[in-house]
């Protein structure tokens, strides 16, 4: 049974098209099982009816012609039952159903199991034969066996669109949706521009050279035309980034010199005889190869730096410049590639990029980071999306949930169209709503901060009326050199954040890497990285990081006094106390060093279920605490966000979450404290009315939610959104909590358009 089953799924993988996939199926089944028929019925979305698509042995000229409604026939039973029909006698049974032109009649026997995939019903594959039988468990099984191994391959067919000669019998195929991970929020609706490398590295042979000064010549010359063409890519991006985020252009130049990689593949050409193309394609390769087999996805991501660079030189040292001059993008482009880098956003033009996907990489990416600044919706890491077979086709892109939607019906284009507008609306009356307070209407107050990390986010944020900086990621900058950055370095950066903002506050988490974020100069490898060396902890263990960086925060805040300190992934009381007692050392050295700096508002994160339950002994410690509830909520489900598999099971209304986050805010209150969320879950409008009747005394966020978040805010009375609370607490149903927050809010009178969020996963 196994070898036929490898041998059957092989033959079906390597089809070219779904019609042909679809005749392989029923030729190699009905041979395989030795029977009369094999056919094939799939569900028409259109109609809504089973079609027959493919078939040995009924009539052929009956393909296409004969369908079934979703509850007629022995097709429709099997499809709604969701499980195998054997029959002996199929005539006999009540909801046979007969059709003349098959030529069916002589077949008495009938076995049918469902196609299914990822929960959906494809169609039903069916196998006769003339005489009256059973047929036995092994066939049966096979059958089952074999209809699951398929689901997958026809789901990718249908999704590729390769549908041509299929459509003439009428056939739709259904949408098909493709998970991801969000790389910056928003929906768009476009057309797909698959973008390709321009050479490949892999083609390029080691040949040896008699001539190393021409060859020289021929890679410092490509050197050259690069650096001009980053250089311009930069100065494409200037009205749309600041000058932190372009810096990523900075990084790449940087590895195009006598120190890093130029000057290897320079060594390569000299002391291998290697002509130039050759040492490129061996250097480049290499350090791929190294970054891909690190487990730390930060470091992961930089092979596609190194790639993304190795191929620019190679297309320049070939004079192939096929995506530089590439100028057909669609009006409505959503720019498509098998790992999307920082240089392609600006090759597309500005006002026709309305969307990003990329098959490989995450949220953490260079592509995203740029992605969020730049306001452009972005799905990372969609591994089973047949790109390729996608140039020139309309999708629907849903980054709030990591969705990409492929033959989009209709009614589902209608109703992302109709958010986009509601989105462009809201984005142009956002400013009426800038100098208003985020007050309900019977006058409970509820102050919005945002997260920041690039300069960017701060024009953004005062734009849209934030209050203060709930938090400010000191590791971006950290992420963006080569070196850790000096203490006048930093205290550069955090000055500008606290000169920009002043005199709201600034709250600034200390250095956070480990799990998902690694430094590529100070690599953390380990079997788990998300429960290993991270966050406070390597700060701990390495105080002379941890205190270069509060000298600099404390010497920032000098006569603007709005800093407030943050300690990330805190998990202990003593580990509390030990991180206190150096940011005080360094406050004293800095006092005894002539500095007239007042000692900031101290603070920690709750963002692992330990903190949950010492969170009044932390509470008694410092001045505010807040939740971080992207981690705090991956560590109660054990979910891991970015994991594409399981990300629809990380949910902010799951009933632990909600209780989680009620003990913690009457925990701290209890100790006359104030405490925060910090996390993505600040910034749905849905849990935000949740989090303000729980009592959290700020909630920081996005500075693209913030408008969203105030507006539904100022739309409430609190005593609802209480009541709300009381009535969600008592369900143990995450799809019910979802269900009863939507219907609620919107009999209050929200935006139905308001709550489309991550919430809903």
């Amino acid at each position: 049974m196994l070898n036929a089953l490898r041998k059957v799924v092989q033959e079906v993988n390597a089809a070219a098209s779904l019609e042909e996939a679809l005749w392989l199926i029923v030729q190699r089944v009905r041979a395989e099982m030795s029977t009369q028929v094999c056919s094939i019925y799939l569900l028409d979305t259109a109609s809504q009816r089973y079609i027959l698509m493919a078939t040995e042995g009924l009539n052929r000229e009956s393909v296409g012609k004969v369908s079934l409604g979703l509850d007629e026939g022995l097709i429709g039973l099997v499809a709604k039952r969701e499980e195998p029909i054997n029959l002996d006698d199929a005539e006999s049974h009540p909801q046979y159903r007969y059709f003349p032109e098959t030529g069916e009649e002589r077949f008495r026997s009938f076995l049918g199991t469902p196609i299914i995939h990822l929960g959906k019903v494809l169609g039903v594959l069916v196998v006769q034969q003339v005489e009256e039988r059973r047929f036995d468990e092994s066939e049966e099984s096979f059958l089952v066996t074999l209809a699951a191994q398929l689901a997958a391959v026809i789901a990718h067919a249908e999704a590729t669109g390769s549908l041509n000669q299929i459509s003439l019998h009428g056939y739709r195929p259904p949408e098909a949706t493709f998970r991801g991970v969000c790389g910056a929020q928003g929906v768009a609706l476009g057309e797909v521009a698959v973008i390709y490398p321009a050479a490949d590295l892999n083609g390029v042979p080691m040949a040896k050279t008699d001539d190393i000064e021409a060859e020289l010549g021929h890679f410092n010359a490509a050197l050259c035309r690069v650096r001009q063409e980053l250089q311009q890519l930069s100065e494409q991006l200037q009205f749309r980034l600041r000058e932190e985020e372009r810096a990523l252009f900075d990084v790449y130049l940087g590895m195009l010199t006598d120190s890093a990689l130029g000057g290897e593949i320079v060594n390569r050409i000299v002391n291998e005889s290697l002509q130039a193309r050759s040492a490129l394609a061996s250097v480049i390769l290499e350090h791929v190869r190294t970054f891909e087999s690190m487990d730390d996805t930060y470091l992961r991501e930089r092979a596609a730096d190194v790639r993304d660079l190795g191929l620019r030189v190679l297309a320049a040292m070939d004079q192939q410049h096929q995506r530089s001059k590439r100028i057909d993008y669609p009006m409505r482009t959503i720019l498509v590639g098998e790992e999307l880098s920082a240089s392609m956003l600006g090759e597309v033009p500005e006002d026709r990029l309305v969307g990003l996907i990329s098959v490989r990489g995450s949220g953490s990416s260079h592509v995203a980071i740029l992605a969020r600044a730049m306001g452009i919706p972005t799905v990372m890491g969609v591994v089973d999306l047949p790109y390729q077979q996608l140039d020139g086709r309309n999708i629907v892109l849903d980054a709030y949930r990591g969705k990409v939607y492929t033959n989009p019906s209709k009614e589902l284009c209608h109703q992302f169209e109709e958010i986009w507008r509601e989105e462009q609306q809201f984005s142009r009356e956002y400013h009426a709503l800038t100098p208003l307070p985020s007050v309900t209407l019977d006058g409970q107050r509820l102050p919005l901060w945002v997260n920041t990390g690039l300069m960017t986010d701060v024009v953004r944020s005062l734009d849209r009326g934030a209050e203060g900086v709930g938090l400010y990621r000191t590791e971006i900058s950290f992420l963006l050199k080569d070196r850790f950055p000096s203490e006048e370095e930093q205290r550069h950066s955090y000055r500008e954040q606290l000169s920009a903002f002043a005199p709201n506050p600034v709250t600034m988490r200390t250095l956070d890497i480990g799990g998902d974020k690694s430094l590529p100069y100070f690599p953390i490898k380990e079997e788990n990285p998300f429960l290993g060396w991270r966050g406070i902890r390597v700060s701990l263990d390495h105080p002379e990081i941890f205190l270069v960086q509060v000298r600099a925060m404390l010497k920032a805040s000098e006569d603007l006094n709005n800093l407030r300190i943050m300690l990330p992934m805190i998990s202990s009381v003593p580990e509390l106390e030990q991180a206190l007692k150096l940011v005080q050392r360094a406050w004293r050295e800095l006092l005894e060093e002539g500095y007239n700096i007042q000692l900031p508002q101290l603070g920690a994160m709750i963002e692992v279920p330990a903190a949950v339950y010492q969170a009044r002994e932390l509470a008694q410690r410092v001045d505010f605490l807040s939740v971080g509830t992207n981690d705090l909520i991956q560590y109660l489900l054990a979910v891991d966000r970015n994991n594409p598999r399981v990300a629809a099971l990380y949910n902010s209304f799951h009933p632990a979450v909600l209780q989680a986050l009620v003990r913690i805010v009457e925990d701290v209150h209890a100790e006359g404290k104030t405490v925060s969320v910090c996390g993505e879950m600040a910034g749905d409008p849905s849990a935000a009315v949740l989090l303000m009747a729980m009592g959290y005394d700020v909630l920081s966020m996005n500075a693209n939610n913030l408008p969203k978040v105030k507006s539904v805010i100022r739309g409430l009375h609190a005593k609802d959104a209480h009541k709300l609370l009381m009535e969600v607490m008592s369900m143990n149903d995450v799809r019910m909590i979802n269900k009863h927050v939507r219907d609620t809010l919107t009999t209050l009178g929200v935006n139905p358009r308001l709550l489309h969020s991550k919430t809903d996963a």
